[in-house]
């Protein structure tokens, strides 16, 4: 048996295995993100049973073997009850674990990714801000992470920081005002909409959801994060169809 290492993180996705096992995907800041068992966690008086259950942090002790890792023990920091007595919050917990699940990657160091799956689904129980708000922030901020994320703080075509007063899909990024003519899809955006861009793509994690706009100027920022997304987007989401309805 390999040496024991211990693990911090969170459960992003369980499922059944056996009769009384628990294959778990683990996003952690060690090993980034593993697939792991958890040995006899059906079971109701296992200890493993309730650490093994999706959005609970906490940590993790297991071992290596050749494909796969194995929890043995487990210290739970939080559960996030509070937001799975809510169906339309544990949808979009889903959806946002599913997308860790998919840009995670073994092997790496994924502490800011686990940092935004905690600070998300805190603002999923808090209720502060709109489910739409949540979900584009989470979206924007994954790309940050994943380094592929639009420059909101530069023309996309001329690279001057002032007068950008437009945005492009296409272009992925800003354009500024002597820019505008040579871009098909420039889009005006007031200054309240590009700064909140350029804050979720620079804020630090923890103050990510720390901010709110007037309902007009959140449908304009939520609205092209959508279609930027949808563009760009790789792949499609099982728990997006939950969203959806």
């Amino acid at each position: 048996m390999s040496e024991r290492t211990v693990l911090h993180g969170c459960v992003l996705s369980s499922m059944p295995v056996g009769e009384t096992d628990r294959r778990i995907v683990l996003l952690t800041r060690e090993q980034g993100c593993i697939s792991a068992f958890a040995r006899g966690a059906r079971r109701s008086n296992n200890p493993l049973s309730a650490a093994t259950s999706p959005f609970t942090f906490g940590t993790f002790e297991g071992y290596q073997g050749r494909n796969s890792w194995t929890i043995v023990s487990a210290s739970v920091s939080n559960y996030f009850t509070e937001m799975l007595t809510d169906l339309d919050t544990v949808y979009y917990g889903s959806y946002f674990a599913e997308i860790a699940e998919y840009y995670g990657q073994e092997g790496v160091d994924e502490t800011e990714r686990l940092n935004l799956m905690y600070v998300t689904l805190r603002a999923l129980e808090k209720k502060n801000l709109s489910f739409e708000m949540i979900r584009r922030i989470y979206e924007l901020r994954t790309l940050v992470i994943n380094g592929e994320f639009p420059d909101f703080f530069h023309c996309v075509i001329t690279g001057e920081k002032e007068n950008l007063h437009y945005v492009s899909i296409k272009n992925r990024g800003a354009v500024s005002e002597a820019a505008r003519e040579q871009v098909t899809d420039a889009e005006k955006v007031s200054d309240s909409v590009l700064y909140a861009l350029q804050y979720v793509c620079s804020a630090p994690v923890t103050r990510l959801y720390a901010f709110t706009m007037k309902p007009e100027a959140e449908r304009i920022f939520c609205d092209f994060l959508r279609r930027y997304r949808n563009r760009y987007k790789e792949r499609k989401y099982h728990s997006e169809v939950f969203l959806t309805q």
